[in-house]
């Protein structure tokens, strides 16, 4: 048996794959030289690489396409960037590039959305969801994009008092979603999730609350997020089909309801080993919805996605140098990074994601279990397995040029949860800081150290001004 790196690869998986090969002793990644790269601009290195968003946006239009005309289904399909994934300018404008619509999480997301349309990048009838638990500095921007005539704004009801907001500060009629609550995982602390309205709530919160305004309100879409995301499992398809039922009871009662919003959740690759049967879920997803419309006798709805993951997710990488070897005891051996996992990928640490973690050099050496550390004095900053096995095996460092070692698919949330910059996941701002200490004369004062961070920090931070 052979015991290079490379024999490893091939003997554990089908290698090379569509986006990764070996050229010349380096590996390739979408076809790009990262030796030369490295060569150019050293480590750590974080790399973004635009042209995969549109060909992940190309791909799922193309199986939504292809499961429409298999079942004849009569709805319209929106495809919707979630743009708390990441909200750079460069990987917005990429997406938009492809004609795809928009979804917001936080008051600070409008000003972006009021950039692009600046920027001309969007014009006032994208659509425009806009989810969360909002307060009232985002409930008023949105009412703010409604009166400026963004026709497509969608404000995803989360309570039932957010309806209180809308309908005291926008002028015109205008849409509305509401989101639904979804029962969580068994194995999860709490049964429901925080997000969303009670199931059981929505049709007398319908009947109440909005049918005898419908002049002003119009109910036009369901909205469901399920934590776990889309997976072939009971679970999944249990939820799916209580708000597939709902919409049907729903539609018989209001007439202008003609969307369903099955949120975001498809899995990207972290592993060589990875598995998923894009298609099949697709096409399962749409069957069910058209089957339960045609038992129902109502209209088939326009079927929403928010994909975030699976838009910029598989665009981007890390690359990190190996800086030395530490043999602790007779079983561990540590590379030692030229950075920190906890500040450049803090999913490893928070929540133990793995990544897809190959070797960019060195293929043809024997190979090792290790352990990957970073560079920080804080125990927890390590890597020490992958997705498919509890173990990272890498080459052996001899002489000659150091080991550089590559974690793909890194392109959703790490930025924000690690603060890039000083940006913050869904751009929530920094609290205001207030300090309270002795004067000179032993008296207790407070004083204001730092403001609450402002939006147009946080967009100067994503490229959307200078």
């Amino acid at each position: 048996m052979n015991n290079s790196y490379s024999d490893l690869v091939h003997q554990t998986f089908n290698f090379p794959q569509e986006d990764f090969e070996v050229k010349d002793g380096y590996l390739q990644y979408n076809n790009l030289d990262i030796k030369a790269l490295i060569d150019k601009y050293g480590t750590p290195m974080k790399l973004t690489y635009l042209p995969k968003i549109g060909m992940q946006i190309k791909k799922a239009k193309t199986m939504f396409a292809n499961a429409f005309k298999r079942h004849k289904y009569e709805g319209k399909y929106f495809y919707c960037y979630c743009t708390k994934s990441s909200h750079f300018s460069f990987v917005v404008e990429e997406a938009l590039k492809h004609e795809i619509h928009l979804e917001t999480s936080y008051a600070y997301d409008i000003e972006i959305i009021k950039k692009l349309y600046e920027k001309k990048k969007i014009n006032k009838d994208i659509h425009i969801i806009c989810n969360g638990y909002k307060q009232k500095p985002y409930t008023r921007r949105i009412a703010a994009l409604l009166n400026a005539g963004f026709s497509n704004v969608i404000p995803v009801l989360d309570n039932k008092d957010e309806l209180k907001e809308y309908a005291k500060s926008v002028k015109g009629p205008f849409k509305l979603g509401i989101r639904v609550a979804a029962e969580e995982e068994p194995n999860f602390p709490f049964y429901t999730s925080r997000l969303g309205i009670r199931a059981k709530d929505i049709l007398e919160f319908y009947v109440d609350r909005i049918e005898g305004y419908e002049s002003k309100f119009q109910l036009k879409m369901l909205h469901i997020f399920l934590n776990k995301g889309i997976k072939d499992d009971i679970y999944y398809w249990s939820e799916l089909n209580k708000i597939i039922n709902l919409y049907c009871q729903l539609k018989k009662i209001c007439p202008e309801l003609d969307s369903i919003n099955i949120g975001g959740g498809f899995p990207i690759k972290h592993s060589l080993g990875f598995e998923y049967d894009y298609q099949f879920m697709i096409n399962e997803i749409v069957g069910n919805i058209k089957s339960a419309c045609k038992k129902a006798k109502v209209p088939m709805p326009n079927i929403f996605t928010e994909f975030g993951s699976f838009t910029v997710g598989e665009s981007m990488a890390h690359i990190y140098s190996v800086i030395g070897e530490k043999v602790q005891n007779d079983r561990e051996n540590w590379y030692m990074i030229d950075s920190s996992f906890i500040t450049t990928l803090p999913d490893t640490w928070g929540i133990g994601e793995k990544f897809l973690m190959l070797p960019i050099n060195k293929w043809e050496q024997e190979y090792q279990r290790v352990v990957l550390g970073g560079i920080t004095c804080d125990s927890h900053d390590y890597y020490d397995s992958e997705e498919h096995i509890n173990e990272v095996f890498l080459p052996k460092i001899n002489n000659g040029e150091p080991l550089y070692v590559g974690f793909f698919h890194t392109g959703a949330y790490q930025d924000q949860i690690s603060g890039y910059g000083g940006i913050k996941h869904c751009l929530i701002p920094s609290p205001k800081h207030v300090i309270v200490g002795h004067d000179k004369n032993g008296k207790l004062v407070d004083w204001l150290y730092a403001r609450e961070q402002t939006a147009q920090s946080m967009l100067k931070i994503l490229g959307y001004v200078k």
